[in-house]
C-alpha cells in the first residue's frame, strides 16, 4: 500500500480533505519535510529540498486513491502538468515511510509568495480571517 505526504488542501480539515476519498485513507501521523511552501492563491505548492520545513500529514492509501490524486494534482508525463509526483522518505514517530509527494512544476513558481510558516492550514486560516474583517 503506498503512502502519501499531504501538505495543503488535502490535509485533515482542508477544502479537499483526503478523508473524502474511497477507499478511505489511513492516517499515519503528522510530519515535516524539507521544502519551501508557496502560495498559489486557493492552494499551495511545494518545492522540495532546502533549509525550510513544510508541515503535513502522512496517509496510507490504496492505488485507486493515488490515481484520483494524480487527476486532482494534474500530474502529466510532460511539462503540461501542474504537479510532479515525487517520492520522499518521511519520518513519523520514529518510523520511516516512502511517501508520494506532489511537487509544483518548476515552470509555475515564478513570483509566488513563500509561506514562511510552512503550514498551509494556518496560513489559509489567517488569510480567511483577513478577508472577513470589516473595512473602516
Amino acid at each position: 500500500m503506498p503512502h502519501v505526504f499531504v501538505y495543503g488542501t488535502l490535509r485533515g480539515g482542508g477544502r479537499n480533505d483526503i478523508a473524502r476519498y474511497r477507499p478511505a485513507p489511513r492516517f499515519i501521523g503528522q510530519a515535516c519535510i524539507a521544502g519551501t511552501l508557496l502560495d498559489l492563491g486557493a492552494y499551495p505548492g511545494i518545492v522540495l529540498g532546502g533549509e525550510r520545513r513544510v508541515k503535513g500529514e502522512v496517509y496510507a492509501i490504496e492505488p485507486a486513491v493515488e490515481a484520483a490524486l494524480d487527476v486532482l494534482e494534474e500530474v502529466a508525463d510532460d511539462d503540461s502538468g501542474e504537479y510532479i509526483k515525487r517520492q520522499v522518505r518521511v519520518e513519523v514517530n520514529g518510523q520511516w515511510f516512502d511517501c508520494l509527494v506532489y511537487e509544483i512544476h518548476p515552470t509555475r513558481i515564478a513570483g509566488l509568495e513563500v509561506i514562511e510558516s510552512g503550514d498551509w492550514i494556518a496560513h489559509a486560516a489567517r488569510s480567511d480571517a483577513a478577508f472577513s474583517q470589516p473595512k473602516d
